[in-house]
C-alpha cells in the first residue's frame, strides 16, 4: 500500500483535503445552509483566491450525502467566449452542467436527463432546469460559480430565466430550489448588469428574486494558527505567535496570501526548523518580488478607470469624493483592493507594498545609484545622502516622471517611494502607510546592522510625506503634527518632513529642494525637505 502524499499549503485553484493543509470550509459560511433550507436565491461574492469555490464544492457535497437535496456546482467561465451570442451561453452552461453531474458520481436517478428538451434560444436553459427538476426525486441546489464570466446579453438571458422559473414555482411548475451565484460581484452589479438600478428593488430587472448577498470573509488570527498547526501535525515543524501575528499583520487574513507565506516558507526556502517572524518578512519580500500570478492579476487592476478614481487619491492621502461614480468604491471592494469597512484603506500590507512598487517601476528603471554606495562604514544607512541623491534626482527627472505617471496626484509619492525603494531594498525594508483622508504618507526605513559586539540592531529611520496643492495653504504646520504623532507612535526622536509644490506658482525645477530645520509641536528637531 503506497504510503499517503505529503501535504502542502495550496495557492493554486480549488483545495483538495488530500493534498492541501485547509480549514473546514463550510463553518466559514454558516449563512448558506440556513438561506438554502429557506429555498431562496443569493449571491455569494469574495475577491479572487478567497475559497469560494472550495466552499461551495464542499457545501455541495455535505448537502447531498444528507439524501434530501441534490446539489451541484458548475463553472459558467467557459460561456465567457460567448460573450453577447445567449444561444450559445445556454449550450455551454448545459454542457458544463451535465459535465459537472457526471463528476460527481450520483446515482442515475439524480442525473438530469440524457437530452434537454427542445425550447427556442432564450429559454433553453430554464427549460432543461425545469425538465431536470421534474425528473430528480429531490430538491435541486444549483450553485453557479463564476458567473461573472456571463457578459452582455448572455447575462441579462440567463438571469431572465431564473427569475421566471423562480416566479413560476408557486404555480407548480418544477424549479431549482435554491440558486446561488457565485463570483467577485456584489448584487448590485448583477443588478445594474441585467438592466436594474443598483440602489433600489426594479420589479423590471430579471434579478430582483434574491434574497441575500453573503461576503466570504478572510481568515482570522486563530484561523491562521489552526491552519498551521495542521502543518504542524503533519511535520513537527512549529510557527512561532509572533510568526502567525506577523503573518496577520501583513496579510489582514487574506486566504491566498496566508498560504503563500507558508508555501514560500516551507517549501521554496526550505526552512527546516522553528518558523519565525524574520522568516515570514522575508517570505514576503519574496513573493513581492517574484510577483506571483495572485498579484500580478491584482496589479494588472491598478489602471482600469473605475480602479484608478478609488486608487489614486488614497495613495495621494486624499478622500475619495468622485459621487458621479459611487459604485466604483464597492467595486474597489469586492476586488479584495481596499478595506470592506471605512475609511478606504489598501487591504493589507501586501497589497500597499505591490501597489507602489508597480506604480513606481518607471522612477526605478530612472534610478542609477549605486545602493551599496549608502552604506556607511560601521554598516549603518546614509540617509542625509540618501536625501541629497533624491534632490539632484528630483531636479532632473522630476518635471517629466510626474508628466508620465498615470497615478498624477500620487505621482510625487510615487517617485519617491521609488527612489527609496530602488536604494533600499535588499539591504533594508521600506515600510509605507497610507489612508484616503490624511493628506500625508508615512515612511518607514529600517536597515539591520552590526552592533559592536556584534549583535543585529535596527536602524530605524521616519518620514512624512505631504504635498503643496493649489489653492492651500501651506502644509507645515499640519505635517509637523502628524510627523510628531508617527515619532510618538514609533518612539523616535527626530524624523524627516518632505513637502512636495505642486502649486502653479512653485519655485523653478532647478532650485527644487531646499533643507532646513524645523520644530514639532512636542519639541523635535527633523528635517524638512522642501521639494
Amino acid at each position: 500500500m503506497r504510503p499517503p502524499r505529503a501535504k502542502y499549503f495550496n495557492t493554486t485553484g480549488p483545495c483538495d483535503p488530500r493534498l492541501h493543509y485547509m480549514l473546514p470550509p463550510t463553518p466559514r459560511l454558516p449563512q448558506a445552509r440556513v438561506l438554502i433550507e429557506m429555498d431562496r436565491y443569493f449571491v455569494l461574492h469574495a475577491p479572487r483566491q478567497t475559497g469560494k469555490t472550495t466552499t461551495l464544492r464542499t457545501l455541495a457535497s455535505e448537502l447531498t450525502a444528507e439524501d434530501d437535496i441534490a446539489a451541484l456546482m458548475f463553472s459558467c467561465e467557459r460561456a465567457k467566449v460567448a460573450s453577447d451570442d445567449y444561444p450559445a451561453a445556454e449550450e455551454i452552461l448545459l454542457d458544463s452542467l451535465r459535465k459537472a453531474a457526471e463528476r460527481s458520481g450520483w446515482p442515475e436517478e439524480l442525473m438530469p436527463p440524457d437530452v434537454w428538451p427542445e425550447a427556442p434560444a432564450g429559454g433553453r436553459f430554464s427549460a432543461a432546469l425545469s425538465e431536470w427538476c421534474r425528473r430528480c426525486p429531490r430538491r435541486v441546489v444549483l450553485f453557479l460559480d463564476e458567473i461573472d464570466a456571463l457578459q452582455g446579453d448572455s447575462l441579462v438571458s440567463i438571469l431572465s430565466q431564473l427569475r421566471d422559473g423562480h416566479n413560476a414555482r408557486p404555480e407548480g411548475e418544477p424549479f431549482p430550489a435554491s440558486v446561488v451565484l457565485c463570483g467577485l460581484r456584489d448584487l448590485r452589479d448583477y443588478k445594474v448588469a441585467s438592466g436594474g438600478e443598483a440602489s433600489r428593488s426594479n420589479p423590471s430587472s430579471p434579478f430582483n428574486i434574491v434574497a441575500e448577498s453573503l461576503r466570504l470573509g478572510d481568515f482570522t488570527t486563530d484561523d491562521i494558527a489552526e491552519l498551521y498547526d495542521r502543518h504542524t501535525q503533519a511535520t513537527g515543524q512549529e510557527f512561532t505567535k509572533d510568526a502567525v501575528d506577523q503573518v496577520f499583520e501583513l496579510t489582514q487574513g487574506q486566504p491566498w496570501l496566508v498560504n503563500a507565506l507558508a508555501h514560500e516558507i516551507t517549501f521554496k526556502m526550505g526552512v527546516t526548523g522553528t518558523i519565525t517572524a524574520g522568516q515570514v518578512e522575508e517570505a514576503k519580500e519574496r513573493l513581492i518580488r517574484a510577483r506571483a500570478t495572485h498579484l500580478d492579476s491584482l496589479a494588472a487592476r491598478l489602471h482600469e478607470p473605475r480602479v484608478k478614481r478609488v486608487m489614486e487619491p488614497i495613495v495621494a492621502g486624499d478622500h475619495y469624493t468622485d459621487r458621479r461614480n459611487s459604485d466604483d468604491l464597492s467595486y474597489a471592494r469586492d476586488l479584495g483592493l481596499i478595506t470592506q469597512k471605512p475609511p478606504p484603506q489598501v487591504a493589507n500590507p501586501i497589497y500597499r507594498e505591490v501597489i507602489l512598487r508597480v506604480l513606481g517601476d518607471l522612477t526605478e528603471q530612472n534610478v542609477h545609484a549605486d545602493p551599496h554606495s549608502f552604506v556607511l562604514p560601521d554598516g549603518r544607512f546614509d540617509l542625509p545622502r540618501l536625501l541629497d541623491e533624491f534632490v539632484v534626482f528630483w531636479r532632473e527627472h522630476g518635471e517629466v516622471l510626474i508628466q508620465q505617471e498615470g497615478y498624477h496626484e500620487a505621482a510625487c509619492q510615487i517617485i519617491l517611494m521609488a527612489f527609496l525603494h530602488r536604494l533600499v531594498n535588499g539591504g533594508g525594508y521600506l515600510d509605507r502607510e497610507y489612508a484616503a483622508g490624511t493628506k500625508r504618507l508615512d515612511v518607514l526605513i529600517r536597515w539591520p546592522y552590526p552592533g559592536p559586539d556584534g549583535k543585529r540592531l535596527m536602524q530605524r529611520e521616519a518620514m512624512e510625506l505631504k504635498v503643496w496643492r493649489a489653492g492651500e495653504s501651506d502644509p507645515l504646520p499640519d505635517g509637523l503634527v502628524q510627523l510628531d504623532r508617527y515619532l510618538d507612535r514609533l518612539t523616535l526622536p527626530t524624523g524627516v518632513l518632505v513637502i512636495f509644490d505642486r502649486r502653479p506658482e512653485a519655485p523653478p525645477w532647478q532650485e527644487r529642494g531646499t533643507f532646513g530645520q524645523a520644530t514639532t509641536p512636542s519639541g523635535r528637531q527633523v528635517t524638512l525637505l522642501r521639494a
